[in-house]
């Protein structure tokens, strides 16, 4: 009995962590035990998910199980399309510099700014009255 190869990475973005495990199959996106069209419901998420293996053309070549925690949909999405940009590098290196052309190779390191004492928000400010 021959192990098929596989290979695992990690992606992040703001507050979420997606542990990434690829395959060879036919395809098949898994999210937390849920196929993926069941865990995100908004086509813009599931898009920015497949934008990799559309851009390296493997759309249809892998099975691909995601386990994300932290953050929300939008993080979450992000991180998937992170962790599948580095599980494809290890897979076939050579498609570096297609996925690093299109920003997907970079971890997105924006993240919410904390809040400030004495102010509204981050940034925001209380209203200014002089009198």
């Amino acid at each position: 009995m021959e192990q098929e190869a596989s290979y695992y990475a990690t992606g992040k973005r703001k507050s979420a962590i997606a542990k990434t495990w690829l395959k060879p199959g036919t395809g098949q996106i898994i999210v937390n035990n849920r196929p993926v069209d069941d865990y995100f419901k908004i086509q813009s998420l599931k898009s920015i998910i497949a934008q990799p293996l559309v851009l390296t053309n493997t759309l249809g070549s892998y099975d691909i199980k995601v386990r994300v925690i932290g953050g929300g949909l939008s993080g979450q999405a992000g991180a998937i399309r992170h962790g599948i940009t580095r599980v494809l590098l290890q897979v076939n290196p050579d498609l570096r510099l297609q996925l690093k052309r299109a920003g997907f190779v970079k971890r997105d390191s924006r993240v919410k700014e904390r809040k400030k004492y004495g102010q509204k928000g981050a940034r925001a400010r209380f209203q200014f009255s002089k009198r």
